[in-house]
């Protein structure tokens, strides 16, 4: 069991925070973390496990005691009539695991092309885009106790997925109940890629594209392409400018709340869901308030779609989690003061 002290986190989160972890743990094996578990110090250490770090903001240095989870494979485990079930560890990238599925002919998950982040983190976010949500794909998935070293495996409805949520999200005191954040990590995740194949273009982008392309029927990597040019086309490159993603939830509200906004701003960009809510566009309502391209310290919104938070730090002076908090802050608190809305954040703060 290796540890490594003073580790700098820059590299291993897609904000491109500047921050140490003071105790870092490659995690490579189910055998090495079962060591782990049961190594005599382990149960005094207070853990943080880290995935692709592409959906955090770390705003300072990390003193419990991090596990990077490098679990690596992926693999067919059974193909019928009725669909494919794949299986990937834990810390696979996502969107090479995207790649994978269609070069072998399995599609389904084309809806999430592009999506940083790893494997392991995907069910704790329930990610989703272009009309497609992880459950929607999801078989079931294996975790470790980080307690005992007990291993169990979770089907959906166990998961409890809600809109970018899941139990991993939650402590035992949680709202739900019943939580596993900080209680377990996730080694391997299964996929249901139902036959036949269905394409899911409900979404307004993609709709733009059958018609601009005068594809009307496309197949999974046509959709796949189409997916990968509209996240570029909006969202930056976390390589080149640092950001965490879609930095907050699209809110819902009841009809009557919708109705007062659309009374005051009839532009509103907004959804009816099935359950009878209406989800308004959040980075609809952060433009609105004037927030596109501004910046707090080395902090900003990015210019292209204010949904997204980005890093316009650089080497000599670093963006820091606590200028990218005060930035949400304040876009929280103007949206509140015009909508009556309070955004919640996507993003783990750590």
């Amino acid at each position: 069991m290796l540890v490594e002290n003073n580790v700098a986190l820059q590299p291993y989160n897609t904000f491109g925070i500047a921050a140490k972890a003071l105790r870092l743990i490659r995690v490579r094996s189910q055998t090495e973390l079962q060591s782990l578990i049961r190594h005599p110090q382990w149960r005094a250490d207070e853990v943080f496990v880290l995935g692709g770090g592409s959906n955090i903001v770390i705003t300072g240095d990390v003193r419990p005691l991090v596990l990077k989870v490098e679990l690596q494979g992926r693999r067919l485990l059974q193909a019928s009539d009725r669909g494919w079930l794949v299986e990937a560890e834990a810390g696979e990238s996502w969107h090479a695991l995207v790649c994978w599925t269609l070069a072998q002919g399995w599609p389904g998950l084309e809806n999430l092309a592009l999506i940083p982040g790893t494997v392991g983190a995907a069910p704790v976010q329930n990610i989703g885009a272009y009309g497609v949500e992880l459950q929607d794909r999801f078989d079931s998935l294996d975790a470790v106790d980080l307690e005992t070293g007990r291993q169990f495996s979770l089907n959906a409805a166990q998961c409890g997925f809600g809109y970018r949520d899941s139990v991993f999200k939650h402590g035992r005191s949680g709202a739900r109940g019943f939580g596993l954040a900080g209680r377990a990590l996730i080694t391997r995740v299964r996929f249901w890629l139902p036959k036949p194949w269905q394409p899911v273009l409900a979404y307004v982008d993609l709709a733009k594209k059958m018609a601009d392309t005068g594809v009307h029927a496309p197949d999974a990597h046509q959709i796949f392409d189409w997916v990968c040019a509209i996240r570029r086309a909006k969202l930056p490159d976390p390589a080149v400018l640092g950001n965490a993603g879609s930095f907050f939830k699209n809110p819902t509200v009841s009809p009557e709340q919708c109705a007062d906004i659309i009374g005051r701003d009839p532009k509103v960009v907004h959804y009816p869901m099935p359950d009878g809510t209406i989800k308004l566009a959040a980075g609809w309502l952060i433009d609105a308030c004037g927030w596109r391209g501004k910046t707090v310290g080395h902090a900003g919104v990015y210019d292209k779609q204010a949904l997204v938070l980005v890093n316009r730090g650089n080497a000599a002076h670093p963006c820091t989690g606590g200028e990218v908090i005060t930035l949400a802050q304040a876009i929280q608190t103007s949206v509140y003061e015009r909508f009556g809305i309070r955004l919640e954040a996507e993003p783990t703060f750590i």
